[in-house]
């Protein structure tokens, strides 16, 4: 008999997220009730995001709490349906968390192509992709000729941020934390330049990459980066605030850089939060686009992965320490 297996949050992290921050428990499959369906996780994604949600900095994700599965988007297969919408077999996307087997109503799933790896449908086509999409063509509006700069560009989103940009014709610009990601940035995925922020030359390679000002900054970190951005933005320049991942893997995050509001003011630069939420009913368009530019060879989906649902807890770790490039994905089954 089939069992399901669940990473649970045993312990909330005081400071930097730790695999004994988990715990895995097995127990049984869930029977869906009426009108819900059972799905099996084949894969999950992780991001830096959900750090935000362990400490209680993202309000849509709710108050962090012990004792729950690890929440999470993945895709899975339809194992049984009370609901006529879908079918054994059909693929979907959903709030699967991470475990092998979870119940939801019909309407919190997405139906998506079988066609192809399902985990595209967690990456490019997924959350990451939309956010990527909707963050630099709607609030950064990027211009053919603009200057448009990345940071966490080898990451889930920025990888995608970059190339987006690029495709709508303007110059790229990278910010990664080693060399053999910037190689990525400006061999594969067709970055103009690409800068180390570890080198100890960043803020003169960085000037120099970036020598007739920033026309878009998109922000994936926060920090000590988001004060250089801002020291070279243009007259005019929009900063597109999506994530602040240099401050999620700590219990004390440091204050915003110096030089807010006077250097907004100053160089009239618009700084914009947003949440792709905010997008839900413009999806369809958002994948359309993406899976074109896929199609035609004009854009890589990058994606990095582990297998087995066991190694979610070491996959998360090691994203927020810098390790992935591209979508993080946790293979749970075939």
């Amino acid at each position: 008999m089939a069992e399901n297996r669940q990473i649970l949050i045993a312990s909330l992290p005081a400071g930097a997220l730790a695999e004994s921050d988990y715990e895995l428990r097995t127990g049984p499959v869930p029977e869906p009730g009426d009108g819900e369906v059972l799905c099996r996780t084949l894969a999950i994604t992780i991001g830096a995001g959900q750090r935000a949600g362990l400490q209680g900095s993202a309000s849509y994700a709710g108050a962090p709490t012990t004792g729950i599965v690890m929440g999470g988007s993945g895709v899975a297969r339809v194992e049984a349906s009370n609901d006529p919408s879908l079918a054994p077999g059909d693929l979907v996307t959903g709030p699967t968390g991470w475990q092998d087997y979870s119940v939801h109503r019909a309407r919190a799933l997405t139906k998506v192509d079988g066609g192809g790896d399902p985990a595209l449908h967690l990456g490019l086509l997924g959350v990451n992709g939309l956010t990527a999409y909707f963050g630099i063509l709607d609030v950064g509006q990027p211009k053919a000729g603009e200057t448009v700069v990345v940071s966490a560009a080898a990451g889930s989103v920025g990888h995608i941020v970059g190339q987006i940009a690029k495709i709508h014709g303007c110059r790229t610009v990278g910010i990664a934390g080693s060399d053999d990601k910037c190689a990525v940035l400006t061999g594969e995925l067709g970055f103009d330049a690409a800068v180390n922020y570890r080198a100890a030359d960043f803020r003169d390679v960085f000037k120099a990459a970036t020598a007739d000002g920033i026309d878009i900054y998109f922000d994936n970190t926060g920090g000590d980066i988001l004060g250089a951005a801002l020291r070279r933005m243009k007259v005019h320049g929009r900063i597109v605030c999506c994530g602040v991942v240099s401050q999620y893997d700590t219990s004390d995050p440091a204050p915003g850089p110096r030089g807010i509001p006077g250097l907004l003011v100053n160089n009239r630069v618009r700084m914009e939060g947003f949440l792709v939420f905010d997008f839900a009913d413009r999806y369809d368009e958002a994948r359309r686009a993406m899976r074109g530019w896929l199609d035609r060879g004009e854009l890589v989906a990058r994606q990095d992965e582990f297998q087995g649902l066991e190694s979610a807890p070491r996959a998360f770790v090691d994203l927020l320490a810098g390790g992935n490039i591209g979508t993080r994905i946790v293979r749970v089954a075939g």
